[in-house]
């Protein structure tokens, strides 16, 4: 069985990459006119070199510093790296800018290749090699070969042959996932049309696998398009999979539409964001600290898209230091957790540090709490249900189902660990409407009650005389939190934790209720007295304002506290009953309605006004107790009984 791999190359201009795959292949990787007149690389190149059970998809990038964009481009989904150094000229600047992409990438495997021996001394080789030593130490390439190659003479080209064989078979074995099961997901380097075809693009598969005719998106700008045709070089395929170069003709998308930075990817599977959380670690070499609210450049995947970076701990990060992060971007853009990205400066552009994309799609975080910075090492376990809980903790109503485990925490048996989770009460199920159920984690809720708890505490100490309060402005300040059935849910587990009561009137602390003075008391009492002996003709808020001898002004909200607490019953706008009296209104009615009476007739069986009995029919009305037909109010079918 054939298995494909993608080798990329890396180093600085003239160092003779393009010559060494020739050598390798027999392809000139040098296809425009431009780059055969001046005699360099300037967009990506491609060829294709077999080695036993192994099939190389070769990418050849640009060493000049002002294509370095091109060559970031070129190294997503590398499994092996072939970091070329000129034996006459040594290691140069971009030499160690492109090794220090490749360090940050973390690639599986990796070869330095010696180029144009045969024009250089054995003794200065010996140099070479010893400072190529020196700059690899402590990467993936430490322990790689090291090969003497000339492209004009043939000189170890079987040799490095037989090294990327082993470095092939390396890989392999480290592989452990089904490539095949995995979403599918290639990065866009070019993008072009051909006559009589339409829009083709071309990439490395990074994962999954597509064939003809399937559905896929183009992202971030989620273009629907359809697989019309495939290439893997040169050759007319109908599945390309993880470890290929593919050229895809897509239908359903004008060439103008699709660009390099975008990506084709399963339905579903990629989310866009402006946000993403990662770790950020800055080059040893950095001259200058990073530092927080700096304007950086990110090269994720094929893209590049301008951000400023947000450091989760302390206002910097030192040369050779690593931190938590927040990258605010000026686009969107798609990833998955634990994918590879490069930070550049803004300007000067060089290269400056990179990291792993922890949080694909994230929310601001205003403070790095103990628990957040917690959160966020939980994000580079090893063990799967631990990254997979701090991911889905991370996730918070974005979380739709288990799959999403795939994007968010790279895990491939997410059914069985998603049903952990939820077995250990690590995820909590939130009813939707119909059967829909939200998952969210536990200690997301815990933290959402806390600060709706904190919100109640503040709007009871400015408004003292309050119980309750309305439940929907409180809910507009936590819309973060999804859908208004989240919110409510959350309410629900303080209510049964005894946290907060809960009323028709709204919501409050169930340990926080009116502190009210001996005279605010005993005003209290007279007037839930006042309203029992009015009975039907209750007095308005105002004509009790008006009657009281002290603290006329906290009459309104000591009424609204006895309506809040159950001993008045609001039936219309600042009117109301006792409570006692609103069910003897239900129990006479019940008994007199029979087939049926007017409002002149009801007024009379009450022995008060029109003024209180329209509001009264009409409160009936609309809690349903009784249905109007014409004149006639008759008791609602479903109130058989009080």
């Amino acid at each position: 069985m054939i298995t494909d791999l993608i080798l990329g190359t890396a180093g600085h201009i003239d160092h003779g990459k393009t010559s060494l795959i020739k050598a390798l292949t027999g392809v000139d990787t040098d296809r425009l006119p431009e780059e055969k007149r001046r005699g360099i690389t300037i967009e990506l190149g491609f060829a294709e070199l077999c080695l036993g059970d192994y099939r190389l998809g070769i990418v050849d990038v640009p060493g000049h510093e002002k294509f370095v964009r091109q060559m970031l481009a070129g190294a997503t989904g590398m499994d092996i790296a072939i970091l070329v150094i000129a034996a006459d000229d040594s290691v140069k600047t971009q030499t160690r800018e492109h090794f220090e992409v490749l360090r940050m990438l973390d690639l599986p495997a990796g070869i330095i290749v010696l180029t144009k021996c045969d024009v250089a001394d054995p003794d200065w080789i010996e140099l070479v090699e010893q400072e190529a030593r020196e700059l690899v130490s402590d990467s993936f390439l430490k322990d790689a070969p090291i090969i003497r190659t000339s492209a004009a003479t043939g000189e170890g080209i079987e040799e490095l042959k037989t090294a990327l064989l082993s470095a092939a078979e390396h890989v392999s074995l480290q592989r452990t996932k089904n490539i095949d099961s995995q979403p599918f997901r290639m990065a866009i380097d070019r993008a072009f049309t051909i006559a009589g075809h339409g829009t083709v693009v071309t990439g490395s598969v990074s994962s999954g696998k597509a064939s003809l005719g399937d559905q896929l998106m183009v992202e971030p700008h989620s273009i629907e398009v359809r697989i019309r045709g495939l290439h893997n070089h040169d050759r007319i395929v109908d599945t390309v999979h993880r470890g290929q170069r593919a050229a895809i003709n897509l239908a359903g998308i004008h060439h103008d539409q699709v660009m390099r930075g975008q990506e084709l990817s399963s339905q579903g599977h990629l989310i866009p964001t402006r946000l993403v959380t990662a770790r950020v670690e800055q080059l040893a070499a950095a001259h200058r600290p990073l530092k927080n609210r700096s304007r950086v450049r990110l090269h994720i995947g094929t893209a590049e898209v301008l951000a400023t970076i947000s450091i989760l701990e302390g206002e910097s990060i030192t040369a050779g230091s690593q931190s938590f992060a927040q990258l605010f971007l000026s686009e969107p853009i798609v990833a998955t957790w634990n994918q590879p990205f490069i930070l550049r400066s803004e300007s000067p552009v060089m290269t400056i540090a990179g990291g792993r994309i922890l949080v694909p799609v994230a929310t601001k975080i205003r403070r790095a709490t103990s628990r957040t910075i917690d959160a966020l090492k939980g994000l580079q376990v090893d063990e799967a249900n631990e990254r997979a809980s701090s991911a889905i903790y991370f996730a918070a109503s974005s979380f739709r189902e288990a799959s999403d485990l795939v994007r968010i925490a790279e895990i491939e048996d997410y059914d069985n660990v998603f049903q952990s989770l939820v077995e250990t009460k690590q995820l909590v199920a939130l009813h939707r409407t119909g059967h829909q159920k939200l998952y969210f984690h536990t200690t997301l809720l815990d933290e959402a009650g806390d600060r709706i708890c904190a919100a109640l505490t503040r709007l009871h100490d400015q408004e003292p005389l309050k119980s309750v309060f309305d439940r929907s402005s409180i809910a507009s300040q936590f819309a973060y939190l999804g859908p208004n059935s989240v919110f409510d849910a959350i309410l629900q587990r303080l209510a049964k934790n005894k946290l907060v009561r809960l009323t028709e009137k709204g919501v409050g602390l169930s340990d926080r209720g009116p502190k009210l003075s001996k005279g605010e008391q005993e005003l209290l009492k007279n007037l839930i007295q006042r309203y029992r002996e009015a009975a039907y003709q209750p007095p308005t808020v105002k004509e009790c304002q008006q009657s009281a001898t002290k603290n006329q002004q906290s009459v309104p909200e000591l009424i609204s506290l006895a309506a809040t607490d159950g001993d008045l019953v609001e039936i219309g706008d600042k009117l109301y009953l006792h409570c006692e009296i609103e069910q003897q209104l239900r129990e006479q009615l019940t008994e007199a309605l029979g087939e049926g009476m007017t409002l002149s007739q009801i007024r009379e069986l009450l022995g008060t006004t029109r003024k209180y009995a329209v509001p009264i029919c009409e409160y009936l009305d609309r809690i349903g107790f009784t249905e109007r037909n014409g004149d006639i109010r008759r008791l609602a079918q479903s109130k058989a009984t009080v």
